[in-house]
């Protein structure tokens, strides 16, 4: 993918923030995980044609909340994670980090 318009690709600007000691590997580790997370959290809830306010009332967790998790600009509970993801018919699992590559 290119980003000509934003000066190159996003693995090209994590590396110059890596580089120039913007964020450490741990913090690039962390924001790709984030990143992977909400991508499936959206996936998930369209796949089932489920809208933010339907999964509202399936999981009791009120739409602005579920918005704000698919935008990234919060950071929810555990509890609050597998309420949602349950009526998604999913849930949260730890693996091996080789497993998740």
């Amino acid at each position: 993918m290119d980003n000509s318009a934003l000066g190159g690709t996003w693995d090209e600007f994590r590396q110059e923030l890596l580089d120039k000691g913007y964020l450490t590997p741990e913090e690039i580790a962390a924001s790709d995980l984030r990143v992977a997370l909400i991508g499936e959290f959206i996936k998930a809830r369209e796949e089932k044609g489920i809208s933010q306010k339907k999964l509202e009332e399936l999981s009791g967790v009120k739409q602005p909340v579920i918005a704000r998790m698919e935008k990234g600009s919060t950071s929810p509970r555990i509890e609050t994670v597998l309420k949602v993801l349950a009526p998604l018919g999913k849930t949260l699992a730890i693996v091996p980090l080789e497993a998740a590559k």
